[in-house]
């Protein structure tokens, strides 16, 4: 694979959990597939990830170079993870505990690399798992997000110059089989069935219908899953099929978009998924909430999940995992996720500025 002309960033994620361990473990694995990513974060912690990588395979440890400046990532050798030290980190952290310092240092890679993306100096971002409380414990500006999908549209807004509010983002995970976009995101149950309203099911739908319509060459087929179970059977287990979802995906379809629903959830997700064997019925599925859309997905296979945010003029993927701070350290942290989420970022197409 060759170089592209601007490197793609990887975030380190939060130093205590598994995100440098399965970067050290995607460059060592796939070097072709690295070549002109950039790792941005703490060198130091990184290359306690690459010792701890080498120790496991028995082999030489991978070369970790600091680079002084973004453009020198084309000078970084073969076999090699250049890192941008963009995060203050005195020593690197015990494993597997919860710090403000990892938040914070988590959090000015987060910053410093979307910045760096929406200037036009790189290609896309691809973030390595943070930790909720983490960030919580940092104080300050980054407490005040519960995730990067926040972060990230804070981001956007600010270079764009509009509120937040006027850059609606939704999250997507999606692997080879199924993929589905969420109404909600990091909400309370409670507070994720209240946020099933009409504009924001439209909206929701107007996002996935415009990211996947970019990525194929005809208009994608959109599943809606209802809120209640057996999609409410006409009102009798709740009217939120009825009042707010329905309309929404009729207003959805008078402006060109092919949604179809809402469907019971717990077959809807059967009837998208593509396989070899028997193609989807639909391109993707809207969930109303958070683990309505995720369980299906990461069920089929955590190794092959992908995170991507959809609305932002930037583009950016993760692993569909956490911090799993009960294995860090361990080196048993598998990096197929962060490989797929790589992929992904190289070939998914960037969202025009609005």
């Amino acid at each position: 694979m060759s170089r592209p002309p601007r490197p793609l960033l990887i975030t380190m994620g939060d130093a205590a959990g598994i995100g440098p361990e399965i970067i050290a473990k995607a460059f060592c694995a796939a070097p072709q597939e690295l070549a002109g990513c950039v790792v941005v974060g703490d060198t130091a912690t990184l290359r306690r990830a690459a010792a701890l990588v080498a120790f496991q395979s028995g082999k030489p440890a991978l070369p970790v170079a600091q680079l002084g400046a973004l453009d020198a990532w084309q000078s970084v050798p073969a076999n090699c993870m250049g890192v941008l030290q963009k995060c203050a980190l005195p020593v690197p952290p015990p494993f597997g505990r919860i710090s403000g310092l990892s938040g914070q240092a988590a959090a000015d890679c987060i910053v410093w690399a979307a910045r760096t993306v929406l200037a036009g100096q790189a290609a896309a971002m691809v973030t390595a798992p943070i930790h909720k409380e983490a960030l919580l414990a940092a104080g300050g500006w980054a407490a005040r997000f519960p995730g990067h999908t926040e972060m990230l549209q804070a981001e956007a807004a600010n270079f764009l110059g509009k509120p937040a509010n006027l850059v609606p983002v939704r999250m997507m995970l999606a692997n080879q089989e199924l993929k589905t976009v969420l109404v909600s995101i990091h909400l309370s149950l409670r507070n994720a069935i209240e946020a099933v309203t009409y504009d924001n099911v439209l909206q929701t739908l107007r996002i996935a219908h415009r990211a996947v319509a970019a990525g194929q060459a005809r208009l994608p087929r959109i599943a809606v899953a209802g809120l209640n179970p057996h999609a409410g059977e006409g009102g009798r287990f709740g009217t939120e099929e009825q009042a707010i979802i329905a309309p929404a995906i009729a207003a959805a379809v008078k402006e060109g978009i092919d949604a179809h629903g809402p469907f019971a959830p717990d077959t809807v997700f059967m009837r998208a998924r593509n396989t070899p064997a028997k193609p989807g019925e639909f391109d993707v599925v809207v969930a109303m909430y958070h683990d309505q859309g995720l369980i299906p997905v990461k069920y089929l296979g955590v190794e092959q999940g992908v995170n991507v945010t959809l609305g932002l003029p930037l583009v950016r993927t993760s692993p569909d995992h956490g911090t799993a701070f009960d294995i860090a350290g361990t080196a048993k942290a598998d990096a197929s996720s962060l490989l797929a989420a790589i992929r992904m970022a190289r070939t998914w197409p960037a969202e025009p500025l609005r």
